[in-house]
């Protein structure tokens, strides 16, 4: 008994002994594995691959020197950031399921691209832009009417990181439209095919506010804006029953229908495969089923105005010193990319793609507002929010 007494008290020690060891060792030595774990979780966040050892410990040397933006800048180096995360981050934007399990195309080009060249990227909706191969880089040159080109440059695994690879140019000169008609991604080919085909074109309004305002139209629903504006199609007794056009109906195309109205001269042609640009002539579709209501408004031109600067949705934070109204989506785009949902929409896009979950808790959410200002005062640079984002999250 007594030496099993002994030797109960003796494992019971030795065990002690074995846990303070480990403890005290834990105590020692956390810098050197906390950041060599940090940096891997931070490569991991950004790149979607593990670094190689070199990669690794020029990250954890930065972090260790407080540098957390220059490892950052080190796993945003890799292809694969450009590559894989990138084209996964935007994919979903470019069809109307959401999905990441798409082609490259225009559209993924060019917000990669603008990523990589830090561009303002509240000209994403706006600007006279693409990113394509360079000539001889593939076999297929970029095309209004088809999508070869890229889709080739992500079969053959061409390293969107190179900038002798994969390059500016502008959007006109391969749609084959005038500057002015151009609207960053909103006239890109694979937008075009999503949003402007058939219907009325509400859809690129309102998938245009649901990728880059992250609101769909219940969340900006307003029942109490002038119903001048909405279009004929839209029937204000549906059922036989006004009160369901008064309450709800009239809530979502008080705003929708005057914004959208700036896309009254694009269409995207199935027979040609391509955007369709028609100056001064608004689209048939514009005019379907006008019978419901006559009394309704006929859209005349591609004038817009954007009645949310007043009332409930005035908290989308408008810019002021812009007029609120325009012709065409280059003015429209300009009118949402300098929205202050704008940029807070990308902020939190961007967290929950490195951070892998929704801003939760105050500390999140604190975070994420620092991360905004950011992002607006140092010219709309996304490489900064994804690294702002990413050192938060990489010890959680």
């Amino acid at each position: 008994m007594k030496n099993t007494t002994w030797t109960k008290e003796c494992f019971a020690g030795l065990l002690r002994f074995s846990i303070a060891g480990l403890l005290a060792a834990a105590l020692v030595l956390p810098a050197n594995a906390g950041s060599l774990e940090q940096a891997k979780r931070l490569h991991d966040r950004l790149a979607g691959v593990p670094p190689s050892e070199a990669v690794l410990n020029q990250m954890k040397d930065a972090i260790d020197a407080g540098d957390t933006r220059g490892a950052a800048d080190l796993a945003m180096a890799n292809k694969n950031f450009y590559n894989v995360t990138l084209k996964n981050f935007a994919a979903p934007w470019t069809n109307r399921d959401g999905s990441v399990f798409v082609p490259m195309n225009d559209y993924i080009a060019t917000v990669i691209g603008m990523i990589r060249d830090d561009k303002p990227f509240n000209t994403v909706l706006s600007a006279d832009i693409a990113y394509i191969g360079a000539p001889g880089t593939v076999t297929a040159s970029p095309a209004a009417n088809n999508n070869t080109h890229f889709e080739q440059l992500e079969a053959n695994n061409i390293d969107l990181s190179d900038t002798d690879l994969f390059v500016e140019t502008t959007q006109s000169s391969i749609q084959g439209i005038p500057s002015a008609a151009t609207a960053g991604v909103i006239t890109s080919r694979a937008a075009s095919e999503a949003f402007f085909v058939a219907g009325t074109n509400r859809a690129m309004f309102r998938f245009t506010l649901m990728n880059h305002m992250c609101n769909d139209m219940e969340q900006v629903h307003d029942p109490k804006l002038a119903p001048d504006r909405i279009r004929q199609d839209v029937s204000r007794s549906p059922g036989g029953d006004s009160r369901l056009f008064l309450n709800n109906c009239v809530g979502c195309h008080t705003g929708m229908d005057p914004m959208a109205q700036a896309f009254a001269y694009y269409n995207y042609n199935e027979t040609t495969g391509a955007l369709e640009y028609t100056p001064g002539n608004v689209q048939p579709k514009y005019f379907n089923n006008d019978l419901n209501f006559p009394q309704g408004f006929r859209t005349p031109d591609d004038r817009w105005d954007n009645y949310w600067r007043k009332g409930q949705n005035s908290y989308l934070g408008f810019d002021p010193n812009l007029p609120g109204s325009g012709n065409g989506p280059k003015s429209l785009g300009e009118e949402l990319g300098n929205s202050a949902e704008f940029a807070k929409c990308q902020v939190k896009k961007v967290f929950r793609n490195v951070c892998l979950r929704d801003p939760e808790n105050p500390a999140d959410r604190s975070k994420v507002d620092d991360i905004v200002n950011t992002f607006r005062s140092t010219q709309y640079k996304m490489k900064q929010v994804f690294a702002d984002a990413a050192v938060y999250c990489m010890g959680s």
